[in-house]
């Protein structure tokens, strides 16, 4: 990532700077938050600084020059000063697999802020606030894409909870490790209250997560239980993005279920392992329940 834009947060003043006084460099600079973080010393920074003033570059660029930090360092600063949602390897205890958090730089996150781009244009902007996540088989990596998905949406300041709705072989609790006592089928069951079983995911911006739960012994009934409109209709109120992630169709009609309460489903296809036969006869099972398949996905991960 270029640093030369790290100018456009950043006003150093460099007189006083050698005392490192709270007052000389603003708490939100590049060169603050690299002393808070340790990646340098007070000497360090100053040396930064002055070659900063003698080389005119920027501080972040100056500090790049110096070999005092990586690029990696400048970027998770930059992440800090515009409350970007960063990981390093191994941070948070999530799934590296999550690509958007733990490679925000990459490819695949502009992938997935094009489909966010879309969705809020097609589906969200239009009042709707939840959405299901659908897919043919069960290794077409639905949960995976849809846990993506959500990071994506909380970096755009949206209010986003991921339910995982999978009653029968839930993936979510795994990709950001919690725990999985209590969730979406207590709920339905009446055994727990919805507000005491979503989980905040501190990592990220505005992101909460609604684990499945107790593996119930009547998925399906649960979930055309009323009690699930009701749900819906109680998180809408509280966030501005619900994402559902689903059990695959191959797998059972929970997801039909699911879409046809909702009103919307984002398919996601599997370059390697979904037919297009498949895809084909789920979107018209999902138009047949009333429901809109609001857009397809073709992804190869």
């Amino acid at each position: 990532m270029n640093t030369s834009g790290s100018s456009e947060t950043e006003q150093l003043d460099n007189s006083g700077f050698a005392n490192m006084h709270s007052s000389s460099i603003h708490k939100y600079s590049i060169g603050r938050i690299l002393l808070d973080m340790g990646k340098i010393t007070p000497i360090e920074a100053e040396h930064i600084l002055l070659f900063q003033k003698e080389s005119g570059l920027r501080f972040g660029e100056a500090a790049l020059k110096l070999g005092l930090v990586t690029e990696g360092d400048i970027q998770q600063v930059l992440a800090q000063q515009f409350d970007y949602p960063y990981l390093l390897p191994g941070e948070g205890n999530h799934s590296p697999e999550l690509v958007v958090a733990y490679q925000p730089f990459g490819n695949q996150i502009e992938v997935f802020r094009a489909i966010r781009s879309q969705l809020v244009l097609r589906w969200f902007a239009t009042g709707h606030k939840a959405l299901t996540v659908v897919g043919c088989n069960p290794n077409d990596g639905i949960s995976l894409f849809t846990a993506n998905l959500a990071v994506v949406f909380s970096q755009l300041g949206e209010r986003t909870l991921l339910v995982d709705a999978n009653l029968r072989s839930p993936q979510q609790h795994e990709i950001f490790n919690l725990k999985n006592k209590r969730g979406l089928s207590d709920v339905l069951a009446d055994r727990a209250n919805i507000f005491e079983v979503i989980s905040r995911i501190d990592s990220f911006v505005d992101l909460s997560v609604l684990p499945a739960g107790t593996l119930p012994p009547n998925p399906l009934e649960l979930l055309n239980r009323a009690s699930f409109d009701e749900l819906n209709n109680q998180l809408a109120k509280q966030f501005d993005v619900i994402l559902y992630d689903t059990l695959a169709f191959s797998s059972g009609v929970d997801a039909l279920t699911i879409t046809s309460r909702i009103g919307g489903a984002l398919a996601i296809v599997h370059e390697n392992n979904t037919r297009l036969t498949d895809v084909n006869i789920m979107n018209e099972q999902i138009n047949r329940s009333g429901a809109e398949v609001v857009g397809s996905v073709l992804i190869d991960f």
